[in-house]
């Protein structure tokens, strides 16, 4: 386990995570960590697979821990506590899909302005 970064009085920057594509019952979101950055101990009601782009992520689920590199996929079960680290800069596209109650429906993108 890795020890907390030192009390620097600085707030920590929030992790970036930005939906880029939606069909209502499938979602792929983006996410961005820059180096030291954690996502916190989560789970997600339905499976996630978790596609790296650039950098290294590291991940926790209790019982398991190991990195992910660019071009790698994890999958992560629903209900299953995890965390992540970046000890680089890095992103990744997180796929949810069958989202519960929710209808299919054409897929719209975000597109950069």
């Amino acid at each position: 386990m890795r020890e907390p970064p030192p009390n620097t009085g600085e707030r920590p920057k929030a992790f970036g995570f930005e939906q880029i594509a939606d069909c209502g019952s499938m979602r792929v979101v983006g996410l961005q960590l820059e180096a030291g950055q954690d996502v916190p101990e989560h789970r997600n009601a339905i499976p996630v697979a978790l596609i790296v782009t650039a950098g290294r992520l590291h991940f926790d689920d209790g019982s398991q821990s190991g990195e992910v590199g660019i071009g790698e996929m994890l999958l992560i079960n629903p209900g299953e506590r995890h965390t992540y680290h970046a000890d680089v800069p890095t992103s990744a596209y997180l796929v949810f899909a069958g989202l519960p109650g929710v209808r299919s429906r054409t897929w719209s993108l975000r597109r950069k302005a």
